[in-house]
C-alpha cells in the first residue's frame, strides 16, 4: 500500500481542498503517513499569495524533492495557488515535481496520483476552468483535531484589490449553493465538529451569484438548526458588505459568536483609493461604531498592510492613530508584498523594504500594547471555553475563547483537575492574563 504525505501550506481556505483531495484519495483506499522518508508519494498544497508565502512553497517543493533519492518517494506532486500561477516554471527549475493540480482541480486528485504510480507517467497536469461552477461537495478528511472545522461557502473573488493575485488564481465570486452547505456542515457535526469557522474570499457576499442577494444572513439561521453544532465563527467580512441584518442575526443567533474578521489593509483614503478599495475611513468608523453598539461584547480582528506604494509618513501616522483609537481586539499587520501582474505592481513611489518594515513594526507593538490592556481587563471575567487539548504531564487544558480563532488569535490555559476531552464546553473564570493569552480556572456554579 502506497502511504502519502500531504503538506498543506497558506490560508484555511487551501486547507479544505487539502481535506478534500486526502477525502477522495482516502476513499480510494490510499493510506497516509506524518513521516517524510517512508511516503511514496508526496503532495504540496501550496500558498504564492505574497512573496513569504511563496518561498516557503518553493523551499518546501525543494526539501521534499530530496526524498526521491533520500526516502521512498515515487512521486512528488504539487498542487494550489503556486502551481496554478508557475506551472511551467516549477516543471522546468524543480523537475522532480511529477505532476501540477490546479486550484480548480483538486477533484483529479486521485487519477493523477495513479497516473504517476501506476502509469509511470512524468509532468503530468491537471487544470480546470477556475471559474468552474462547483460540483457535489467530495468527502473530507479533517486535519484540524476534530471540534472544529472550516466551512468554505464560496470561492474566487470579484473586488480586484490592486495588490492581490486572487482573482487570477481562483476565478470570479461563486457561492456554494445552501442545501449543499447545509447537508456538509450536518455531515461535520455528525463527526463531531463542534464549531464552524465560515471562510471565502469574502463570505459577507455569499449568495448574490446565486441568489441575486446576500444571503449570509439566512445561511446562518440555517446552519445554527444543526444539532451538534456550538459555535458559528465569521472570518473575511469586508466592512462596506456588512448589513443591519446581518448584525441582526449575529446579535440574535445563541450560536453564532460576538466574533467578526473585518480586514480593512488602511486607514488613509488616498492609501484606500490607490488599494481600490471600496471604503473610507468614515464608514470604516461608522461600521465599527455600530457593531459595537449592537453587540457591545464583540471580537473585532483586522488585518493591514503597511508600505502600500505610495503610502507617506503621514498616511503611516493616519494609520497609527486610528488603529490607536478603535483599538482592535485582534490584528495583523503585513509589509506591502509587490506581485507580478497586479496593478499595484506598476504604481510609482514604491516603498523600501526596511521603511515597509520599520513601519509593520510600529504598528504591531502599538497594538500589542492594546491587546495586553484588554487581556488584562478580561481577569474576573467568566468565559466559554472549548477544550483543544492538554499540556503535557500538567493538570493543564488549552483551550479557546469565543474572541478566538484557531492559529491566529489567543489561548485560555485553564488548570482543572477534571479530565476533559477536545471540544468540551466549559465556563471558565480568568485569573490572570499572559500577554495574548489567558489563564483561568473551571468555573464552579454551585459554588456562588
Amino acid at each position: 500500500m502506497n502511504k502519502i504525505l500531504f503538506i498543506s501550506l497558506g490560508c484555511d481556505k487551501n486547507l479544505v481542498d487539502t481535506e478534500k483531495m486526502l477525502g477522495l484519495l482516502g476513499r480510494e483506499g490510499f493510506a497516509f503517513t506524518d513521516r517524510e522518508e517512508e511516503a511514496q508519494v508526496i503532495i504540496v498544497n501550496t500558498c504564492c499569495f505574497i512573496g513569504d508565502a511563496k518561498e516557503e512553497s518553493i523551499n518546501t517543493l525543494l526539501a521534499m524533492a530530496r526524498y526521491k533519492e533520500e526516502g521512498e518517494c515515487k512521486a512528488l506532486l504539487a498542487a494550489g495557488c503556486l502551481a496554478q500561477r508557475y506551472k511551467e516554471e516549477i516543471l522546468k527549475e524543480i523537475p522532480e515535481v511529477d505532476a501540477i493540480i490546479g486550484t480548480s482541480a483538486y477533484e483529479g486528485i486521485v487519477s493523477v496520483v495513479r497516473a504517476v504510480l501506476e502509469e509511470k507517467k512524468s509532468h503530468v497536469s491537471c487544470f480546470r476552468d477556475i471559474d468552474a461552477p462547483f460540483r457535489d461537495n467530495p468527502p473530507r478528511l479533517l486535519t484540524t483535531g476534530g471540534g472544529y472545522a472550516y466551512l468554505k461557502i464560496a470561492e474566487g473573488c470579484d473586488k480586484c484589490c490592486t495588490y492581490c493575485i486572487i482573482p487570477s488564481l481562483r476565478g470570479h465570486y461563486r457561492s456554494v449553493p445552501m442545501e449543499e452547505l447545509v447537508k456538509e456542515a450536518q455531515e461535520l457535526a455528525a463527526g463531531g465538529v463542534r464549531e464552524l469557522i465560515l471562510v471565502a474570499q469574502e463570505t459577507t457576499l455569499y449568495g448574490v451569484d446565486l441568489y441575486g442577494e446576500k444571503r449570509l444572513p439566512q445561511l446562518l439561521r440555517e446552519l445554527a438548526r444543526i444539532p451538534g453544532i456550538y459555535w458559528i465563527r465569521l472570518q473575511y467580512c469586508y466592512p462596506e458588505e456588512i448589513t443591519d441584518e446581518l448584525i441582526q442575526v449575529i446579535r440574535e443567533e445563541e450560536k453564532v459568536c460576538h466574533y467578526l474578521d473585518i480586514p480593512i489593509q488602511h486607514a488613509s483614503d488616498a492609501v484606500l483609493k490607490r488599494m481600490g478599495r471600496r471604503t473610507d475611513q468614515k464608514k470604516l468608523r461608522e461600521i465599527i461604531g455600530k457593531l459595537r453598539r449592537e453587540i457591545p461584547d464583540i471580537a473585532l480582528r483586522t488585518t493591514l498592510i503597511s508600505g502600500f506604494p505610495g503610502e507617506t509618513q503621514e498616511d503611516h501616522e493616519e494609520l497609527y492613530r486610528f488603529v490607536n483609537a478603535m483599538e482592535f481586539d485582534r490584528l495583523g499587520v503585513f509589509a506591502y508584498s509587490m506581485e507580478e501582474d497586479t496593478p499595484a505592481a506598476l504604481l510609482p513611489d514604491q516603498i523600501p523594504q526596511e521603511m515597509k518594515e520599520e513601519r509593520r513594526d510600529e504598528l504591531m507593538e502599538l497594538q500589542q500594547e492594546i491587546a495586553f490592556e484588554r487581556a488584562e481587563a478580561m481577569v474576573g471575567r467568566i468565559l466559554e471555553v472549548m477544550i483543544e487539548g492538554k499540556v503535557a504531564d500538567e493538570a493543564v487544558y488549552v483551550g479557546r475563547t469565543y474572541m478566538d480563532s484557531p492559529n491566529v488569535d489567543g489561548l485560555i490555559f485553564v488548570h482543572t483537575g477534571k479530565e476533559l476531552l477536545s471540544g468540551d464546553f466549559l465556563k471558565v473564570r480568568v485569573t490572570k492574563a499572559q500577554e495574548y493569552d489567558l489563564i483561568g480556572e473551571v468555573y464552579d456554579e454551585s459554588a456562588k
